[in-house]
């Protein structure tokens, strides 16, 4: 069961940038992260204006800042990886168990929530931060921006990420590990987006057309999940083969 919560903690990582109200203003995020703005970029455009050419500098700085802000949110869930580590590490079996029924509940309550969300709109409710101001661009800045990023989920990201807090609580001896999965899931899209941004914005730019499918899909996977997890058989996620390789992979590594 720990490998299989580790796998599915990397998954609902990937699945938190590919989320309706995170994937969208990813194109604008990045760049304001790195002191530039998408008018900007797409000012430097070719003579016919089909594709979008990135000075390598710009490019560079653009990466760079991504890095800094993706290291940022990843100290943070490692630190409370630790922390889930060290408080849970030691229950008894018993309590243990009795966790893991209330974790498999609490995650068919998330996944209901993102169900019940598209058609309930008091269940979308969020703060925005709005008018704020440009700054000068740093790396640290961007370290800054990943942390605080840690903790201002949207309602469409909070319940696959409070999933992924619910298996660290119930596999406390892989809290870390499930984390640091979690963080990766996540940062490596960001990290690809950043490396090769002009073609990664006209690739989100059409993706985000079909994520009013998200939401529902999203949240029959939770249900399922935590009917797994409730009935402790999440480790039937690592019998399929592809899964089962991956699982194998990060062992080796």
């Amino acid at each position: 069961m720990v490998e299989a919560s580790i796998l599915v903690s990397a998954l609902a990582g990937a699945g938190s940038f590919f989320s309706p109200c995170i994937l969208p203003i990813i194109p604008a995020f990045v760049s304001y992260l790195s002191g530039t703005t998408l008018s900007e970029v797409s000012g430097q455009q070719n003579a016919g204006g089909s594709s979008v050419t990135i000075k390598k500098s710009t490019r560079l700085n653009i990466f760079l800042n991504t890095v800094y802000f993706v290291l940022g949110f990843s100290l943070v869930f490692a630190v409370l990886g630790v922390i889930l580590n060290s408080v849970l590490a030691n229950v008894g079996t018993g309590f243990q168990s009795t966790l893991q029924s209330i974790g498999g509940i609490v995650i068919i309550v998330f996944g209901a929530y993102l169900i019940l969300s598209t058609k309930l709109r008091i269940l979308n409710f969020e703060k925005k931060m709005t008018n704020i101001p440009r700054f000068k661009t740093s790396y640290l800045t961007s370290f800054v921006f990943g942390a605080a990023f840690a903790s201002g989920w949207t309602p469409c990201v909070g319940p696959i990420l409070g999933t992924t807090f619910t298996l660290a609580a119930t596999s406390p001896g892989a809290a870390y590990n499930s984390l640091l999965a979690y963080s990766l899931g996540l940062g490596i899209p960001f990290l690809i987006t950043g490396a090769f941004f002009s073609r990664s914005t006209k690739i989100i730019r059409k993706m985000t057309k079909h994520l009013k499918y998200f939401n529902p899909i999203m949240g029959a996977v939770l249900i399922i999940l935590g009917i797994l997890v409730f009935t402790n058989q999440l480790s039937v996620i690592g019998n399929f083969p592809l899964a089962d390789q991956i699982i194998n992979l990060e062992g080796g590594a």
